[in-house]
């Protein structure tokens, strides 16, 4: 039975006839709580705040962070949460154009009354496989923050200003286009209009709205008037539920935002809101999070006591189609949280991510009276076509904790295990295996496994054949061990992964700082990707056959920066040597400025 249900929802090349519904049931309200049917419905889960549209697209040759996610994306981060007891996830709001942005920055809303068709299939594709995972969506309409556009931007498109969004009858009609829009749409994938959509749970007036209580009536009430089948939720931004908010009668379910830094503190707002709400409303923590595992333990059993309807915690994030993860720090949370993954890794081990999610995937299962079920053995990943034995990628299985890497020389075996556990997790944005073993000259072929702690998955497809046109001397900087010999202020760093594509693995230095590399063969190639704060400066490389008298080599400098954004991004540089003379077995390179060091490829071999 967990096979059937994992194949549905791992399942992407659906088409309408034979499209599967996941629910019998819209979920209404009795009273203060959520109904499934006669069954009450409660959860613990998480926000997914990329689920519909992707802002963490860090790959260091990208320019454009924001895109579209695909199928397999959004069916891992809905199969996350099925595996995890979730039932539920919260996206974030539709993304609204903003001046001075570059123009081809994708975006939900592209003027009054105008969208992006391309992006609403995308949310066609959420519904579509929320339906196959049986995961109900919390669907916020506008965001309080200009971080990918909201209030400001739909003020802006007037030339208005942005607390003009509350009360202005010209942006209020703006806005209500837009609802009009989505409830009136009929998904691309499922022929299902939106408000005839079971998996949709709640309709959410905003995120964190900062608005007078007026015009959350005015558009709670024009919601209930376009669908009749859904719930509303007030998105006002606030730690204690407002009167006004429980006395509304167009609006159907209240929610709080905490991050509090004191747990207690975060406790005690909780505990009033449960009593504001009491047998007047379903209540439930929209956002939560930036604590401790023992602070969230503490929250969840309160939520579980106080018989909250649900909590999501801030936040997680799926695998990547090009493997490995989305990345996402988390400012706010002191430069100390990220967003998590599953099952946990040790790359989260500064925030206990392993523990934490054992913790919400018990909790999950206790708000509905369920024991907690074995991990379900992974599905097999999927390898991705490989050029370079050196940059084996795969997409990763939902639920998995490792992967191991087979090879053999005939695509029928046999097979060799090459690594064993390897993680995905590892690394932001890069290649997931160097098979530096594999002999130049041969062809191999390559094959995956996904691991848990309920087993091995089945393998992956095989490819090949690959042919070995040189080996690849990869150092990521989680330590010094590949360095042959640096200079004593060079220093690892991992803090403010933010500026630096998320990279939580760097090796930091300044003027006349300088490192050498040794590799058992003639140098043929080398890339090395590095961030800068400072256009000035530079790196200088040399190389040697005896590693004593070095000569400078040029070099090709390519900057992949889009400016400081958000986040205040640093310079994205790639240095790319294709040149080296014979022999060349040492290479040195040198600081001419503050800079950090991302990783160095470097290809040699006869």
């Amino acid at each position: 039975m967990k096979t059937a249900i994992l194949s549905l929802c791992s399942l992407v090349a659906l088409t309408t006839s034979v499209f599967a519904y996941g629910f019998e049931h819209f979920i209404t309200r009795d009273g203060d709580r959520l109904m499934d049917g006669k069954e009450e419905f409660r959860f613990v889960s998480f926000n997914i705040p990329n689920l519909h549209y992707v802002e963490d697209d860090m790959e260091f040759e990208r320019v454009m962070p924001f895109r579209m996610p695909d199928d397999f994306e959004i069916n891992d981060a809905l199969e996350t949460i099925r595996q995890m007891g979730g039932r539920v996830a919260r996206t974030y709001t539709l993304a609204v154009f903003k001046a001075g942005e570059p123009a081809n920055t994708p975006k939900y809303v592209v003027g009054p009354g105008k969208f992006n068709e391309e992006a609403f299939q995308a949310l066609d594709r959420v519904l579509a496989a929320a339906n196959r995972c049986g995961i109900r969506l919390i669907i916020p309409f506008v965001n309080n923050f200009q971080w990918w556009g909201g209030a400001a931007e739909y003020a802006a498109f007037r030339g208005k200003k942005r607390d003009e969004f509350w009360n202005d009858p010209e942006l209020i009609a703006d806005f209500k286009k837009t609802v009009h829009f989505v409830l009136t749409r009929v998904n691309t994938i499922t022929s299902v209009p939106y408000r005839e959509d079971k998996a949709i749970l709640a309709w959410e007036t905003g995120n964190e709205t900062m608005c007078p209580h007026s015009w959350t009536h005015e558009i709670a009430a024009y919601i209930h008037s376009l669908d009749a089948n859904h719930l509303v939720m007030d998105g006002y931004n606030t730690t204690v539920l407002r009167d006004e908010t429980i006395a509304d009668g167009a609006i159907d379910v209240v929610q709080t935002h905490h991050y509090e830094k004191d747990p207690r503190e975060m406790l005690s707002h909780i505990e009033a809101s449960a009593r504001k709400a009491a047998g007047k409303k379903p209540y439930m923590l929209g956002e939560f999070g930036f604590i401790g595992t023992e602070g969230v333990r503490m929250i969840l059993d309160a939520v579980l006591r106080e018989r909250l309807s649900g909590a999501l915690i801030w936040s997680l994030r799926y695998h990547h189609r090009n493997g490995g993860f989305f990345w996402h720090s988390e400012p706010s949370g002191g430069d100390f949280f990220k967003a998590y993954h599953w099952p946990g890794f040790s790359s989260g081990e500064i925030y206990d991510e392993k523990n934490l999610m054992g913790l919400m995937r018990a909790k999950a299962f206790a708000i509905q009276g369920q024991p907690v079920p074995e991990l379900e053995i992974p599905n097999p990943p999927v390898l991705l076509p490989i050029e370079d034995v050196g940059a084996i990628r795969w997409q990763g299985s939902a639920g998995a904790s490792g992967y191991d890497v087979e090879r053999a020389e005939s695509g029928q075996g046999p097979w060799k295990r090459m690594a064993q556990n390897a993680s995905d997790a590892e690394f932001q944005y890069r290649p997931l295996f160097n098979d530096d073993s594999a002999e130049i000259g041969k062809e191999y072929y390559y094959r995956v496994r996904a691991v848990n702690s309920s087993g091995t998955s089945q393998p992956s497809h095989v490819a090949g054949p690959v042919l070995v046109k040189h080996r690849s001397f990869i150092d990521e900087f989680e330590n010094d061990s590949k360095i042959l010999i640096r200079s004593n202020k060079l220093y690892l760093a991992r803090n403010e992964a933010r500026k630096y594509k998320e990279d939580i693995h760097r090796l930091n230095g300044d003027r006349n700082e300088w490192l050498i590399y040794r590799v058992e063969g003639p140098m043929k190639a080398c890339k090395l990707y590095s961030f800068f704060a400072d256009a000035a400066s530079d790196l200088t490389f040399a190389i040697s056959a005896d590693g004593k008298e070095f000569k400078k080599i040029a070099t090709q400098k390519t900057d992949f920066s889009a400016g400081e954004g958000e986040y205040g991004y640093l310079r994205p540089i790639l240095y790319t040597l294709d040149s080296f003379p014979e022999n060349a077995q040492f290479l040195k390179i040198e600081f001419a400025g503050p800079g950090s060091l991302s990783r160095i490829e470097i290809q040699y071999g006869q």
